[in-house]
């Protein structure tokens, strides 16, 4: 009898440590849309819009980019019970290669900032600032946590062309001004 209880304590603990092995699959990447609420942690956020610039500022402060600019208007709310601080963002073309959020806000209308610190029951609005090349992204968002114990999710940053300004073809016969 003793021999057939050591055997089943035996198989239980086998099946235990096979079972456990076997659970530990990869994480599912949490991805979003564009106007969605997204919970990550005690934030969360909601990207507002997007839009591409070939320049900021105005006068003599314009500032041209290495590729294009692109604002993402963005809020974060902290749910959590204590101050969080958000990093730096990074977005993330098809390919994996990953562009950084810029630090200099000069010729951005509301600009996020760089120390944004957000007290809890508290939301923070602003636009973020890319220099990127004119494609789709995924925006890379954190739950605020310590290097090491962050967590993300990604957000889907589809290409949309915005026309500023129409172009009207002249009429024949009409001087060209």
């Amino acid at each position: 009898m003793p021999l057939r209880l050591h055997s089943l304590l035996c198989l239980a603990l086998l099946s235990a440590f096979v079972l456990t092995g076997c659970s530990q699959t990869k994480s599912a990447r949490l991805e979003f849309q564009m106007g969605e609420k997204i919970p990550v942690g005690p934030l969360t956020y909601d990207i507002v819009q997007t839009s591409w610039k070939t320049q900021l500022g105005q006068a003599f402060q314009v500032r041209f980019p290495q590729n294009r600019f692109l604002l993402i208007d963005i809020s974060v709310t902290n749910g959590g019970g204590s101050d969080i601080s958000v990093p730096l963002f990074n977005l993330e073309d098809a390919n994996g290669k990953t562009y950084p959020e810029a630090s200099n806000g000069d010729g951005v209308d509301g600009w996020f900032g760089l120390l944004r610190t957000i007290s809890p029951a508290q939301t923070q609005q602003g636009r973020l600032v890319f220099d990127a090349p004119l494609t789709s992204y995924k925006l890379r968002i954190t739950d605020g946590g310590g290097p090491g114990e962050e967590k993300f999710a990604w957000v889907q940053i589809p290409l949309r062309m915005d026309v500023d300004t129409t172009v009207q073809s002249p009429t024949p016969g009409t001087p060209v001004q």
